[in-house]
């Protein structure tokens, strides 16, 4: 995948963003991945995701830089992780933290745990 992926341009990476955050209901651009975290925030974004059962599909940003300078540019967020629901952006660690914390989460991602 990310020899593909660095033969990509600017143009394709941003439609295959578009394709996943259309494609998923729930989409995390992250740094690593689900299984393997690579930061701190995106290891808390997978813990709540992964605590209150959501279905959810990932990206792993690292493997090209481009991602996420198109995504940033994209979705006007700068940092990573970025969590998109119904192809919106809720946004990043804090926000979904807070989010989940004030259990406003589980109900936009169709969950009742807490």
């Amino acid at each position: 995948m990310s020899s593909e992926l660095l033969t990509m341009t600017e143009e394709e990476i941003l439609d295959q963003i578009k394709n996943e955050v259309d494609g998923n209901r729930v989409f995390l651009y992250m740094k690593g991945t689900p299984e393997a975290p690579m930061c701190g925030f995106s290891n808390q974004v997978v813990q709540i995701l992964n605590h209150i059962g959501a279905e959810y599909g990932a990206r792993d940003i690292l493997p090209d830089p481009r991602i996420r300078q198109v995504l940033s540019s994209w979705s006007d967020w700068p940092t990573i992780p970025q969590l998109f629901v119904d192809g919106k952006l809720v946004g990043g660690c804090d926000i979904v933290t807070e989010m989940f914390q004030a259990e406003e989460l589980q109900p936009l991602l169709g969950s009742e745990a807490s």
